[in-house]
């Protein structure tokens, strides 16, 4: 699941772009106390050059680079390698440094499997040839929604995508800190206002926040924009069919900007791992994140970890749409070995590796039904009773739209905007700008 970046990413920055041609294997080397992969274009395959027809390994691209979802990977891959008698090689890359040159990955010698999202990002790959078919490994899976079928769907009505797991978006608070204060779940705008008025009274630093990674703070204008403007319109924006200057959006930003004195300062320098852990030390009120928060509570502290959904906005609207981001696994277009990447899949996608998930991560949620769920904590049902309730669930901004115009418009359109909430008329023309000349290339 992990969307954050860890330590190597930041290493990974002084690296200067002078180093990116040096051999892979000499830089792994060196990096061997962090575990880093340093640089960019080191997102290359590591399976065996000889692993196609008849062998018994299958390569895996992984961007599970933090500690509890690496391992969890490598209890599922060990899992199949078990079941299967074949040999993963895993590959694992940091977050972001995954993210950053998957383009570049998928168009040279990716590793057979690869891990990725649903949604925009999924269909652009696929439509632009380069992810495999995976329609008849499809044949082969049950306990998946019709939903998550329809996640897993190229825009040629093919499967492209074998979901594993997913996780929303929502206000996390710890418990013992809101019966303390005696606060009260929010249900309006009006009431979160009074309620971070309360908390800044108490000490409390009302809303945990970090964008130093630049994606944390695109959640933030996710859930903005659909309890203001809906669901549909947020996505058409994604797609580039609404326009940035467009009074929506600027009540949008708007109503952002008189949110933000409630958030936690300097936020541009802070990772989220780091304002997750002012919420763990009972610093903050609450942090609207996913639930991979967990990450950085201790077990004697998940029962004390609860969550509410966005307040309602406009009562025309709601407060029934959420992001939930689906993560899960794809194929090269020209896997070494198709076969054993075809069975690898298939166990990615079944119950066994469903349960294996379940029995070793607290922080996500397992999309096929067929997984024993009994072993879920409080939050987890919650959390998943949180999602079947939605009327809309969005996959999140930097997976609803192209990846160019996330990376390159959007985050420093974002973090300009934290720097600097003023000026929203130059913001939104400066971002409609930038996105007429993408989404026309």
């Amino acid at each position: 699941m992990s969307r954050p970046r860890t330590q190597a990413e930041y290493l990974a920055r002084l690296v200067p772009p002078s180093v990116a041609g040096v051999n892979r294997r000499t830089l792994l080397t060196a990096a061997a106390g962090t575990g880093a992969l340093l640089g960019t274009g080191l997102l290359t395959a590591c399976g065996d050059d000889d692993s196609g027809a008849g062998s018994k390994t299958v390569s895996l691209g992984s961007n599970q680079s933090d500690p509890k979802p690496k391992d969890v990977i490598a209890k599922v891959m060990a899992g199949f390698q078990t079941s299967s008698g074949l040999q993963v090689a895993i590959n694992t890359v940091d977050h972001n440094t995954f993210q950053e040159n998957i383009n570049n990955y998928l168009q040279g010698k990716p590793d057979d499997v690869f891990t990725w999202f649903a949604g925009y990002r999924m269909r652009f790959f696929a439509a632009r040839g380069l992810a495999g078919d995976l329609s008849d490994v499809w044949g082969k899976l049950s306990g998946y929604s019709d939903a998550f079928k329809k996640a897993s769907t190229g825009d040629d009505g093919k499967q492209y995508f074998v979901p594993a797991s997913y996780y929303p978006w929502a206000m996390f608070y710890r418990k013992s800190v809101w019966q303390q204060y005696g606060y009260q779940v929010p249900k309006t705008l009006t009431e979160l206002n009074t309620l971070t008025a309360q908390m800044k009274k108490d000490g409390l630093t009302p809303i945990a926040f970090a964008d130093k990674d630049g994606w944390p703070a695109m959640g933030t204008f996710d859930i903005l924009n659909l309890r203001i403007n809906g669901y549909q319109f947020h996505v058409d924006l994604m797609a580039g069919k609404e326009a940035w200057t467009s009074d929506k959006v600027k009540k949008v930003f708007d109503t952002w900007a008189g949110l933000l004195p409630v958030h936690q300062p300097d936020s541009l320098g802070r990772t989220w791992q780091e304002a997750a852990q002012s919420l763990q030390q009972k610093k903050s009120g609450m942090y609207l994140l996913g639930l991979f928060v967990a990450q950085q509570f201790n077990a004697d502290e998940q029962d004390d970890l609860d969550f509410f959904t966005f307040p309602e906005i406009d009562p025309a609207i709601g407060a029934k749409a959420l992001d939930a981001p689906i993560d899960g696994y794809m194929i090269a277009r020209k896997p070494k070995s198709e076969e054993n990447a075809h069975r690898l899949l298939e166990y990615l996608g079944s119950k066994a590796a469903a349960d294996i998930t379940v029995q070793n991560d607290p922080s996500t949620l397992v999309a096929n039904t067929q997984g024993d769920t009994a072993g879920y904590t409080a939050l987890q049902k919650k959390a998943a009773e949180l999602v079947g309730s939605a009327t809309e669930i969005a996959q999140f901004l930097d997976r609803d739209t192209r990846p160019d115009f996330a990376s390159t418009v959007i985050i420093p359109a974002l973090q300009q905007f934290i720097k600097d909430p003023k000026d929203i008329d130059g913001l939104t023309n400066s971002i409609e700008n930038q996105k007429k000349s993408i989404f026309t290339s």
